[in-house]
């Protein structure tokens, strides 16, 4: 059993240097072996394609498939091999998704930013989206719905699912419940290079989506690097994280039961708990010890308990600053009047208030999205939404008035910046209507 009283720290006690050290994440595993092997499968999926596709799957998931899609007709029989326990979970989750994601779809822009002056945007979905869902030794159905229930929304008229070798019942269920009609069998780097690249049987996507392991995200990086072809991707996923602010009123059991269960996600993943009361903290540790033994994913728990910290600091206020600083994937609020202190909230992928939230809740069922920047990245990145399967498009007009009118000051900027071709392509128009204005005039 890990000894947690030695991952304990007293923020104000600290330096500064010692305060960044403890806040730093558990180190990449993605190394230059990694990033070659990863480099050596996609240049090879390019190449050959098909084959090489079936050679992996051979190689990694010990899997020799006739087709890498699934027929239609067994992603219809799903709906008949789950249970009806699954079907009503899912269903309600699906409906809470739906909803929340609904309010995202932004309407339509058209403001008059001069007389004659007219800008508009318009928003497109992407055309073609792959959505990548992992598994281990469970189908991660949560991400499924995730993913598909925003691209349909957006109205993306291409939407694939993707997802390694055996693709479960469950899984095809919520493809079939969200009106996914291609569901791929592969998984790994080389999935990511079929998205990417395409091949005689895999249609190439515009924008990747979903997490991974270290393959996968070494993959969606080196593919979101090349200029041919031109594919995005959502995000680059880290090892989960949470943070939890409580004070000396919190419950320490429900504190513990939050801690585990981000621990339990993988050997890498990252907890911290910032308090203002030593007394607190010591039964969160006791309450950790206490549950964890009855825990099925213990081993992996005891693992990433060591990139894990314990803070105790002087006032809650700190307590946001620290938060801030380390800008957390999930973010719990286990103190008084929780959403009182959201002002305070600068960085953080997702918030959890009040005691009545678990985190779990979050990643199923309340309807917010639970695809969310890990890594420090929520100082600048959002979670999903609708809003990134779609992309904005701007149109502005003007009338011969409002380009005479302001035809001096484009010229002035674009003159600034040697620009003489932008000065001319105005000055040619004005020059054009000068001579119309004259001839009216003359006649």
């Amino acid at each position: 059993m890990l000894n947690m009283s030695n991952n304990i720290f007293y923020w104000d006690s600290l330096s500064n240097q010692e305060q960044n050290s403890i806040l730093l994440r558990p180190k990449s595993k993605i190394n230059n072996s990694l990033r070659s092997s990863v480099s050596r499968i996609l240049k090879k999926v390019k190449k050959n394609g098909d084959s090489a596709l079936h050679a992996y799957n051979l190689q990694f998931d010990k899997v020799k498939l006739d087709a890498f899609y699934i027929e239609q007709k067994k992603i219809n029989l799903s709906s008949s091999l789950v249970s009806q326990s699954f079907k009503n979970a899912i269903l309600i989750a699906k409906k809470n998704i739906r909803t929340f994601h609904s309010k995202q779809i932004s309407t339509d822009l058209d403001v008059c930013t001069y007389p004659g002056v007219r800008c508009q945007h318009i928003s497109r979905p992407i055309n073609s989206v792959g959505l990548y869902v992992p598994k281990g030794f469970y189908p991660l159905v949560s991400t499924a719905l995730m993913l598909s229930i925003p691209a349909q929304l957006a109205g993306c008229p291409n939407i694939v699912l993707c997802s390694p070798p055996p693709v479960s019942n469950e899984l095809l269920y919520i493809a079939k419940i969200c009106g996914i009609e291609r569901v791929i069998q592969l998984g790994g780097a080389h999935a990511i290079a079929a998205l990417a690249f395409g091949t005689n049987s895999i249609q190439k996507v515009d924008k990747i989506f979903g997490p991974g392991n270290v393959f996968v995200t070494e993959a969606k990086l080196q593919i979101s690097q090349l200029m041919n072809p031109c594919v995005s991707i959502d995000m680059l996923a880290g090892p989960s994280e949470m943070l939890i602010i409580s004070d000396k009123y919190s419950n320490p059991k429900f504190i513990a039961s939050d801690l585990l269960a981000q621990l339990e996600h993988d050997n890498n993943s990252q907890v911290i708990l910032v308090s203002t009361s030593k007394g607190l903290v010591n039964n969160v540790v006791l309450e950790i010890e206490k549950q964890m033994l009855c825990l099925t994913k213990k081993n992996i728990i005891l693992c990433s308990l060591k990139n894990s910290k314990i803070i105790v600091t002087k006032s809650v206020l700190k307590c946001f600053e620290i938060s801030n600083l380390y800008s957390p994937e999930h973010l719990m609020l286990h103190i008084k009047n929780s959403r009182s202190f959201l002002s305070h909230v600068k960085n953080a992928g997702s918030v959890f208030l009040g005691s009545w939230t678990p985190g779990a809740a979050g990643d199923y069922i309340t309807g917010s999205n639970h695809v969310l920047p890990t890594y420090g990245f929520s100082n600048t990145y959002s979670s999903l939404c609708v809003s990134d399967f779609k992309k904005t498009i701007t149109i502005q007009s003007m009338t011969k008035k409002s380009l005479q009118q302001l035809s001096k000051n484009i010229m002035v900027l674009s003159e600034t910046e040697g620009m003489d071709a932008h000065s001319k392509s105005v000055s040619t128009r004005i020059n054009h209507l000068d001579v119309i204005i004259k001839n009216n005039e003359s006649t």
